[in-house]
């Protein structure tokens, strides 16, 4: 007989055995980390031929190295074709201008410049300059292009076939007249010969007449702008080519960070030049408007702009320090023509990007008024209202010339703006606590299509509504992201469709409402489909400041739950991943999946700063990253404990990018609450990231030094007690290797054991090696399962790595 006490031990002993062996999944990291065509093939890159008749997109079912483009004919979706090298040479290109008709399109391919007739089919070169010619439009009589070529900007009569140069912009600084002086010897010589020697002084006063004959009846030289040292971008004629408007930009980045490359060919170690630090950008932008009745440049004044000399608000932080009310220099970022070419609209930001004016500019003679401002203490962005050095916001003319639109976050999200220039009046076409994306304008200018979250922040659906306003149409109905690309004639929706469990498919749906989708690519293989992949929880639990906060929950079956959280966090900071299509963190997506396989919990979280919330979300980190962004995983992790009896002494946290700076400071400021982390190419100080990202949100280290301290994870080093994993490809062009360098140096100045430093000697910020990839979250595997498990000196089996 076996004794109580052994046959205890023995049931113990067994249970544990059974309670392993149920934790084990279909899914491995060898599996979900290899190469992503393991999964399928699945569609992108979708864009439509110019009659409407194909739809091509990348696909590759093949696996061809480079030759990857293939369509479907819209009469016959279901089969779908390789694209022949010579259509591909033979297709009519995105870029370019149709007529008022929309008969003929006009556009340059290879520098040269083609005319496009869509009735008869007929592609016909135009023109084959020495230069590249660039960005032909159609003027308003529809019976001239203009175009660029180098630096200047051209007419092009399409009947007679005459050119026509309308600026004179020339490289460099203007020539200057040499003019030769004297010394005061040889000016005594000369004074003394023409005082003494009649003959040649007589000879000296006809050369100076017929000097001054010549220079006062030669024809007079064109007008000519000189660039000077500065570039000449985005030059824009006016649609009556009676003006032309260009951006000036004078730059200099600075000091660049050179990347070593241990691995390089030749055997030897090389240096790839990166980006500058933040605060090291010297970056100046001039708007020039060219008026060709007048001939000349007028370059528009914008020191009188509403608060263009306001102090920031976190000046009040410093004080000592003498602050300047001046007014602040402005980058315009985009302008346009009116469609009867007698305005110019331009977007300024203010270069500290606290503030945006839309100005209304006379090309008669570069006057200004404003139209719009709008100031964020914090910083001005959001979809459809662009960055301050690049651009990318959405702003135009209604067809009228009476009413220009804009996106703007005025309530709070960013909605579609209608003005009246004349009146000032404003109005919201989209009100409503939700975001726009992509909005145009249609064919016959009579409607809106755009992009919204309208039905959800977790949805994306297409719209089309009056042009001045007023009923929203959805136009698609699958739940999930509808991104929609319409066809040129607008009778076709090519639908690049995901659900959270399903990748990408492509559909075609005709442009009604009530029309049924059809799907024409089914791209997942039998590997990857064969795997019940789940539909994570989509919840809402409540902060400490009472914000409710938006999270995907993957739960674990009962039998196999081990009372273990893992928190993922999400890369980009300004990024969704709470949302019920297909992620780009699709790696993540799949080892969440294989994290809850083996009874752990896991919470992914769209923490403060995250996209898709609008303008108090997006600002909440203003100046302190690692603030509200951290304390919502923190209260991630209480509502866990609260609700899903998780152990409080078994959760872990991991992520990339900036959702490997939130692992170091979760790891170093809050390890009550994390035991393991695993901190993946992580920005660790934030003095050494780029300027265009990091200066909105911290301002500039020397003008702003307290938001960098509280924000930068190597200040709080000595906090670190749990386990910590750090992970960095070594030719990192984004996030410098230096920055785990650096903080190495300090955790082992600190005295710190519980760390390891995982490097990847060929891999940039984004890995692309499986075998990196595999190396990386087996070790990030390993970890949990030792930490927060206690599973000690046995590695994670091959079925769970």
């Amino acid at each position: 007989m076996i004794p109580k006490k052994t046959a205890l031990l023995a049931g113990i002993f067994f249970l544990f055995i059974a309670n392993i062996n149920a934790q084990k999944s279909e899914l491995s990291v060898e599996k979900i980390m290899q190469d992503p065509l393991w999964m399928g093939t699945f569609p992108s890159d979708v864009n439509w031929g110019i009659e409407s008749e194909n739809i091509y997109f990348d696909y590759n079912p093949e696996g061809n190295l480079s030759d990857s483009i293939y369509k479907i004919k819209v009469q016959n979706p279901q089969k779908i074709l390789k694209v022949s090298p010579e259509e591909k040479r033979n297709r009519i290109p995105s870029n370019g201008d149709f007529n008022d008709k929309r008969t003929e399109k006009v556009y340059s391919e290879n520098g040269d410049l083609f005319i496009y007739n869509l009735k008869s089919s007929a592609k016909k070169e135009l023109l084959d300059l020495p230069s590249d010619i660039r960005n032909p439009e159609f003027l308003i009589d529809n019976d001239e292009l203009s175009f660029r070529a180098k630096n200047n900007a051209y007419v092009y009569d399409l009947k007679s076939g005459f050119i026509k140069r309308l600026t004179h912009i020339d490289e460099g600084a203007p020539k200057k007249k040499k003019e030769e002086k004297l010394s005061a010897k040889n000016e005594y010589l000369e004074k003394e010969n023409l005082d003494l020697l009649q003959v040649v002084r007589e000879r000296n006063e006809k050369q100076e007449k017929a000097k001054e004959y010549r220079e006062s009846n030669a024809p007079e030289e064109p007008y000519t702008f000189y660039l000077d040292d500065q570039d000449l971008r985005t030059l824009k004629v006016s649609p009556n080519a009676k003006y032309a408007a260009f951006n000036l930009i004078k730059q200099e980045n600075g000091k660049s960070t050179e990347v070593p490359n241990y691995v390089d060919k030749s055997g030897y170690t090389t240096d790839i030049s990166s980006r500058s630090k933040v605060g090291d950008m010297d970056y100046h932008s001039k708007l020039a408007v060219y008026n060709f009745e007048k001939d000349t440049v007028y370059i528009p004044d914008f020191t009188n702009l509403p608060g263009i000399s306001a102090l920031p608000d976190y000046a009040a932080d410093y004080p000592d320090r003498e602050w300047k009310k001046e007014a602040r220099e402005v980058i315009p970022t985009s302008f346009y023509f009116s469609p009867d070419g007698k305005k110019l609209i331009a977007n300024l930001r203010s270069t500290d990007n606290k503030d945006r004016w839309i100005v209304l500019i006379d090309p008669k003679d570069g006057s200004v008024k404003n139209l719009d401002h709008q100031r964020d203490e914090a910083w001005l962005a959001g979809p459809g209202i662009g960055y301050t050095y690049w651009g990318g916001e959405t702003l135009g003319w209604l067809p009228d010339s009476r009413y220009i639109f804009f996106q703007s976050e005025e309530t709070g999200y960013s909605n579609l703006y209608i003005l009246n220039i004349e009146t000032g009046k404003k109005k919201n076409l989209t009100p409503g606590d939700y975001e726009v994306f992509d909005s145009f304008i249609s064919n016959d200018e009579k409607h809106w299509y755009f992009t919204s979250s309208e039905v959800d922040p977790g949805e994306r659906h297409f719209y089309r509504m009056p042009l001045m306003g007023g009923k929203m149409e959805k136009l698609t109905s699958m739940t999930g992201n509808n991104e929609v690309t319409l066809s040129p004639d607008e009778k076709y929706m090519a639908i690049r469709y995901s659900y959270m469990n399903k990748p990408w498919e492509l559909y075609l749906k005709k442009t009604k409402a009530n029309a049924k989708p059809m799907q024409v690519t089914n791209g997942q293989s039998e590997a990857f489909a064969s795997y019940n992949w789940r539909k994570p929880q989509l919840i809402r639990f409540e902060a400490r400041d009472g914000q409710m906060v938006p999270a995907r929950l993957y739960v674990p079956d009962e039998k196999v739950k081990n009372n273990a959280a893992i928190v993922f966090v999400h890369g980009a900071g300004y990024l969704q991943n709470v949302h019920k299509w297909w992620s780009s963190y699709f790696r993540e997506y799949m080892f969440n999946n294989l994290l809850t396989d083996l009874g752990y919990t896991v919470i992914d979280i769209d923490y403060r700063g995250s996209a898709g919330y609008g303008r108090d979300w997006r600002t909440a980190i203003y100046r302190h990253m690692g603030g509200k962004d951290l304390t919502d995983q923190v209260d991630g992790v209480k509502f866990l404990i609260e609700n899903y009896d998780i152990d409080p002494d078994k959760v872990g946290i991991y992520g990339g990018s900036y959702g490997g700076f939130i692992t170091l400071m979760a790891m170093f400021t809050q390890p009550e609450t994390f035991k393991a982390g695993a901190a993946l190419r992580s920005v660790t100080d934030w003095a050494h990231y780029n300027h265009g990202y990091t200066s909105d949100i911290l301002n500039e280290p020397s003008e702003d030094p307290i938001a960098y301290r509280r924000s930068s994870p190597i200040y709080f080093a000595e906090g670190l007690q749990g386990n910590l994993l750090i992970a960095h490809g070594m030719v990192d062009t984004n996030v410098h290797f230096q920055d785990v360098v650096r903080l190495t140096q300090r955790l082992i100045e600190l005295g710190k054991d519980d760390w390891e430093l995982a490097v990847y000697p060929v891999e940039n910020h984004g890995f692309v090696e499986p075998s990196s990839w595999t190396d990386e979250y087996s070790r990030i595997l390993e970890l949990f399962n030792e930490s927060l498990l206690n599973k000690t000196g046995t590695p994670p089996s091959k079925n769970t790595r």
